[in-house]
């Protein structure tokens, strides 16, 4: 556990390293940027062996920063941060194989993307709210370098509405973390201490930061009706950045709501409850009718990861330790599910046929053209259904067990999202991999295939898609090896104030 902080330090200087070697061949800049993200995934998978999953906060490092403002540099971790580092690693990875394309300025684009890497790393081990807040920053603002000078369709607007959205709502954490302290009973950024001098405040004022704190992370982690910047933002990106936004980035707001804004404010908490919970629900169902009539396939997937993403806020909206359990199990599941497809859509399909629109692809014969990427993105579909067998599974039935305990009726619509997300899942696996039917159709695709073949699916887009198969089945099958680390870390002192309504 001791060496999860070199997952940081690992990730800022491969940013370095990239950026020097591109500067002699796109080759050097590659190999920095896999060796980087293979270590420091590494640690973490290191990490997780010896873990011995408990209800203590294990400090990492704890040295005062500035201490003036009582901020201390303190890292820590438990099951529930240590479920996420391994997610960030092996998004990170995966990632990096499905940029193995990038020609144009790649050592400037591994740079940023480490970057980004490294400041993710940082969120999930932070144990002081103000650290927190920078490595949350430092996070946020290589993605928009990454989407307006790699990305595709509407970049440079893209990147703007995902660096907008971002600011207002780190600017609505960053004043209900400052009003926290100002009481002056918080003697620190400590989150024990923040929680401290939280109990000193009205139970007015609670509510109102409560808001500030929980809307702000909330944001990024696509919350109705602050959603909109997601889709926009997952079409531009280029499939590395489309991977690691679906994957990592999106789980930084939950994280934050559940690591920040939950146990500080209980009493807010209880208050805000049903709204969390409506909303959410209300993002679930919203994103996943949206999806059922895209013509887009990337915006299919977009707002797919929307919708699931509202499965993941309505299990910390439940606020149960099932539901919350589930929670965390879904961000691991949606960040690989939904990294692996948009790796396929992005990569295999689009650099391939350089079209999205689903009604020029249902013209290609995508399952002979592309058979390796078809069978992927059909496995990869079945997972994100939640069928038996893969991590979606496991995740939303805990999830809805939860739910259904706080609320039978959320319970029941929660379970409609489900067969929602079935329904745009098939449609789209119909009409862009096996659009054609009929004997004469058949014959047609058979030629096309034949006479206009497409560039094969290369080995790293291989290796990237393994990985994020056998994760998936492996949590499918053995969903204990994550939620033997995540309930109990739901026990320590400060997480478990979520479960008793307010009351410390």
């Amino acid at each position: 556990m001791n060496l999860l902080p070199c997952t940081i330090y690992l990730s800022f200087a491969g940013a370095v390293l990239a950026l020097v070697a591109g500067m002699k061949s796109s080759a050097a800049a590659r190999a920095v940027a896999l060796l980087t993200a293979v270590s420091s995934w590494g640690i973490a998978l290191y990490a997780a062996f010896g873990f011995t999953p408990s209800s203590e906060f294990l400090t990492l490092v704890n040295v005062p920063w500035i201490p003036q403002f009582g901020i201390n540099y303190h890292l820590a971790s438990d099951g529930i941060s240590l479920t996420l580092l391994v997610l960030t690693g092996l998004a990170a990875t995966c990632g990096v194989l499905f940029s193995w394309n990038i020609e144009e300025r790649t050592g400037e684009f591994f740079a940023f993307y480490l970057a980004l890497i490294g400041g993710v790393y940082g969120v999930f081990l932070s144990a002081d709210a103000f650290v927190f807040f920078v490595f949350y920053e430092i996070a946020i603002v290589p993605k928009y370098f990454l989407i307006a000078n790699w990305g595709s369709t509407n970049r440079q607007y893209g990147a703007m509405k995902l660096a907008l959205y971002s600011f207002a709502g780190s600017a609505l954490v960053l004043a209900g973390l400052l009003w926290i302290y100002s009481t002056g009973y918080a003697s620190s950024f400590g989150l024990d201490q923040l929680a401290q001098g939280a109990a000193t405040l009205s139970q007015g004022a609670q509510i109102t930061v409560f808001a500030l704190l929980f809307t702000g992370f909330a944001v990024l982690a696509g919350m109705f009706p602050f959603h909109t910047w997601a889709p926009t933002g997952h079409v531009a990106a280029p499939t590395g950045a489309s991977m690691l936004l679906a994957g990592v980035v999106m789980k930084l707001g939950a994280y934050g709501c559940l690591r920040v804004a939950m146990p500080l404010l209980p009493a807010g908490l209880d208050f805000w409850q049903p709204v969390i919970a409506g909303l959410a629900i209300t993002g679930i169902l919203y994103a996943g009718l949206v999806a059922l009539v895209q013509d887009d396939f990337k915006f299919v997937i977009g707002y797919s990861s929307v919708s699931h993403m509202g499965f993941v806020l309505l299990g910390l909206a439940a606020a149960n330790p099932s539901a919350v359990a589930g929670a965390v199990l879904q961000m691991f599941s949606h960040g690989v599910i939904a990294g692996l497809l948009f790796a396929v859509v992005g990569r295999m399909v689009y650099e391939r046929t350089h079209t999205r629109q689903l009604d020029e692809l249902k013209k290609l014969p995508l399952h002979r053209l592309l058979p390796f990427a078809a069978v992927v993105f059909v496995i990869a579909g079945l997972a994100s259904m939640g069928m038996p067998g893969f991590s979606g599974f496991p995740a939303e039935l805990t999830i809805l067990i939860g739910v259904w305990n706080y609320s039978a009726i959320l319970g029941v619509l929660a379970a409609l999202g489900v067969f929602i997300a079935a329904a745009f899942t098939l449609r789209v696996i119909q009409v862009s991999f096996f659009g054609q039917s009929g004997s004469r159709a058949v014959a047609q695709s058979s030629d096309a295939a034949h006479n206009h073949p497409l560039p094969p699916i290369t080995w790293p887009e291989k290796t990237g898609a393994f990985l994020l198969l056998a994760a998936t089945l492996l949590i499918g099958l053995k969903p204990d090896l994550l939620l033997d680390w995540i309930v109990p870390s739901l026990q320590s002192p400060l997480m478990k104030v979520i479960f008793h309504g307010g009351a410390r």
